[in-house]
């Protein structure tokens, strides 16, 4: 257990930040897993609008710094990838 009051404070701040990541680590592997079932299932339009709502939760998750850029963007690439090889 941590003796410094600063380091008691970061240990109650860094749960929560743990716990807000875990949340939206979450929400994006929901989001790719729905575009994924589409696809696989052969719903090419209906995984094209999904494939909308995982670059946007990619593009947030991105922003409040819980998956890097570079990782966000390569993963939307991938995707895209999949969607078109599908087509």
């Amino acid at each position: 257990m941590a003796n410094i009051k600063s380091a008691i404070k970061r240990i109650g701040t860094t749960k929560k930040e743990t716990l807000r990541n875990k949340a939206v680590k979450t929400n994006v592997k929901t989001t790719i897993r729905k575009f994924e079932t589409a696809l696989d299932k052969g719903n090419i339009d209906e995984a094209r609008e999904l494939l909308q709502d995982v670059d946007k939760t990619l593009k947030k998750a991105a922003s409040k710094n819980v998956i890097h850029k570079n990782a966000a963007s390569r993963r939307l690439s991938r995707l895209n990838k999949k969607l078109n090889n599908a087509k």
